[in-house]
């Protein structure tokens, strides 16, 4: 059953029926998705999730649709990775990293999109359209195409050719727009008037989308025995990733799913865990607002190889910028350079093959820990968005064979002879620490 009572208006409190709206006809502040606490207290149990399905739909009864019949292609529950040789390379003692390149279409999306076409189809919507850098885009198409809805789909002109390709296969409309996204954005919210009858799943059906995120913020506390971490980085680029995992986590206090952590109770205004963000230095308007004091988010012209986060208007930036600063994290922002050494980074120490998103993620990650912002004495969860396939062009012609070599023994000798390192057979504390530890879970 749906727990929803309102949509409530995040800037004045005006509520209203949890309907296709996302913007509050007073002020025109975003509405948010309100949930019966109480009514819910008691009854979403430990219990009733794990005899859930093993994705987000066990989680059902903590977001904001009916959950019958999902439109689902069976995102969720990805791995939940002990990162133990990228945690000594950064300097920090116990670090994960959830790996959410394993999704369906290879994103995070597949969590929030699955939930607004569930909630598009229950409202009788039979379109369903975006606006995207290219993640979103895969994810519409394919769960449009799984629920036998149209989809129509609009995308900066400049995208990659994989996240092209790989919504375009699936079969809907997809636009390619002489702009950048939020060229695109804007766009999309012109046609949103237009077409009433198209559920625009980060326009008008974007309350109920963005609820999806909070899966994020579950699956980790499940994965960890249903505990809390102390600290997580997200990555920004609308910036409702990183409000929604905050709601979530502050979600499973209230209800009792998990303890607070020592020195909190549930009602701890700051929220039960750290929360930073991590931006690329071509577009870093939340980063730039946290380093300055500022009380809100200035827009900038996008120009980073971090396309899926080049949102240079993010809707709800000042929102990210109040919950990390509620919560003691930081925003970091890093430059194209550092966002593939975080790639290769993470790729070398873990095997995880991250798109540039993550690769920023990673780069923030080890900034802020040099920084002494994320400590040693930490349990810090990293999360890893997208699928290092998708952006490969990132990496230009930097990356490919050792040597090309003819089919001769004396030849692969020559060919490694300084290439090889004790890497391969690692000895000592950090082999002794993945031996000791689950280096792998899911829910």
């Amino acid at each position: 059953m749906s727990y929803v009572l309102t949509l409530t208006c995040r800037e004045c409190g005006r509520t209203y029926p949890p309907e296709a709206e996302h913007a509050c006809a007073f002020c025109f502040g975003p509405l948010e998705a309100t949930y019966d606490y109480d009514a819910m207290t008691g009854r979403v149990t430990r219990e009733a999730i794990a005899a859930g399905p093993l994705d987000i739909w066990r989680y059902a009864d903590l977001l904001p649709v009916e959950g019958h019949g999902p439109v689902s292609l069976g995102a969720g529950c990805t791995p939940l990775v002990r990162a133990d040789r990228l945690a000594v390379e950064i300097g920090l003692g116990e670090l994960w990293v959830k790996d959410d390149t394993r999704n369906p279409t290879g994103s995070f999306k597949d969590r929030v999109v699955s939930v607004a076409l569930t909630k598009a189809r229950e409202l009788g919507f039979k379109v369903a359209a975006c606006a995207s850098t290219g993640n979103l885009a895969n994810s519409v198409a394919a769960h449009a195409a799984r629920a036998g809805m149209q989809s129509v789909v609009l995308i900066p002109s400049d995208l990659e050719q994989a996240k092209v390709l790989t919504t375009a296969v699936f079969g809907g409309k997809l636009l390619a727009v002489d702009g950048n996204y939020d060229d695109v954005n804007r766009l999309c919210a012109e046609l949103a008037s237009e077409y009433p009858d198209w559920a625009f799943v980060n326009v008008n059906v974007r309350p109920y989308y963005a609820e999806g995120s909070k899966t994020l913020a579950f699956e980790v506390a499940e994965q960890l025995g249903w505990e809390l971490p102390d600290h997580v980085v997200a990555p920004i680029a609308s910036g409702a990733q990183l409000t929604k995992i905050d709601k979530g986590f502050r979600e499973l206090v209230r209800l009792g799913l998990v303890s607070p952590l020592a020195g909190h109770d549930a009602e701890d205004p700051a929220g039960p865990v750290r929360v930073s963000g991590a931006q690329a230095d071509g577009c870093s308007p939340v980063a730039a607002a946290f380093a300055s004091g500022a009380d809100h988010v200035r827009p900038v012209k996008p120009s980073t190889i971090a396309k899926s986060l080049a949102i240079g208007n993010p809707a709800d930036g000042w929102y990210a910028l109040e919950v990390v600063r509620r919560t003691g994290g930081a925003i970091g922002s890093v430059s194209d350079a550092e966002i593939l050494e975080g790639i290769r980074l993470l790729a070398r120490t873990e095997g995880i093959f991250a798109e540039t998103a993550g690769g920023v993620t990673i780069a923030t990650l080890a900034k802020l820990a040099r920084e002494g912002v994320i400590r040693d004495d930490e349990r810090v969860v990293a999360y890893v968005t997208g699928n290092g396939l998708k952006t490969v062009e990132a990496f230009g012609d930097t990356a490919g064979p050792t040597a090309t070599i003819r089919p001769r023994l004396e030849d692969v000798t020559a060919a490694l002879d300084g290439h090889l390192t004790t890497a391969g057979t690692t000895t000592g504390p950090v082999a002794g620490a993945v031996a000791g530890t689950t280096t792998e879970q899911a829910s």
